[in-house]
């Protein structure tokens, strides 16, 4: 199985690496993405032409945000109800089972997240934890509601919002959905392997995140959200902190006439020993 919503990588300055791009071509999931236009040809000489869109503009200074707004407009163009935006340092996707995390192999896991959330009327943002924040010895939750939602995204196209700001635009966006009333869903029975923020060149390594950046990106989440941001310096470096407590009581409201089976439904997907 594959997504039934359009997949874009938002991605500057990593054709040498493209590890999403990798991770998606390994699994056969269709995708496009998304580049400034001084940077196609280098794209080009290593992803399909067919699979890259280009932007009408370049090296505006403002992060990714113009372009996640490209792609939102774009989605909503053809007709797209939700779709995917996926950060272009993610270098695998597994399944968390029984506490083991397996390498998928399928777009599988993208459908899965999609049948869920079409569901319900209010899940205006959905993912993937990251892997590195699930515990071998500790019972984790098929999906968490109402928290951020971080790098891989699969977001509704019609709720009233649009990227802004410079900096942690992930937990804005959010922040802004939950403070609403929305829902938004973590899925924990997926994961997503994603590359430490500032541990690769290209994206916003050097354009946002050189000197103070932390502390910039920190305190500039604290001013749009005061009542639940608070700002401190822990191991060596700035951190934002945020309260979802506010929101536990945003409920999914399950859409009329929709029937949930009672039974376990794997879409298709096995366990295969692929060996060593």
């Amino acid at each position: 199985m594959n997504p039934q919503y359009p997949v874009y990588i938002v991605s500057k300055g990593r054709w040498d690496s493209r590890l999403t791009s990798k991770a998606l071509e390994e699994m056969n999931v269709p995708y496009h993405i998304v580049v400034e236009p001084q940077e196609y040809e280098n794209y080009a000489s290593v992803i399909s032409p067919d699979k890259i869109l280009v932007l009408p503009f370049s090296n505006l200074g403002l992060g990714s945000i113009p372009a996640r707004n490209w792609i939102w407009d774009h989605s909503v163009s053809i007709g797209a109800e939700r779709h995917w935006i996926l950060d272009d340092n993610i270098a695998y996707f597994n399944r968390l089972n029984r506490n083991e995390q397996i390498r998928v192999t399928s777009g599988t896991i993208f459908r899965i997240a999609e049948i869920f959330v079409d569901r319900y009327e209010n899940v205006a943002l959905a993912g993937f934890q990251y892997d590195a924040f699930t515990k071998n010895n500790f019972p984790m939750p098929a999906f968490y509601l109402n928290t951020r939602i971080y790098s891989c995204i699969l977001i509704k196209n019609d709720i009233p919002y649009r990227w802004r700001g410079k900096y942690n635009e992930d937990t804005d966006l959010s922040l802004r959905v939950l403070k609403d009333g929305y829902c938004t869903v973590m899925f924990y029975a997926f994961v997503q392997g994603k590359a430490q923020t500032m541990t690769m060149k290209g994206g916003n390594t050097d354009e946002l995140y050189a000197g103070d950046g932390r502390k910039q990106m920190a305190e500039s989440l604290q001013q749009q959200h005061p009542d639940v941001v608070s700002v401190g310096y822990y191991f060596n470096r700035w951190h934002h902190m945020v309260n979802y407590k506010p929101f536990k009581k945003n409920a999914l409201k399950r859409k009329a006439g929709v029937v949930i089976p009672n039974r376990v439904n794997n879409y298709g997907m096995k366990i295969i020993d692929i060996g060593q």
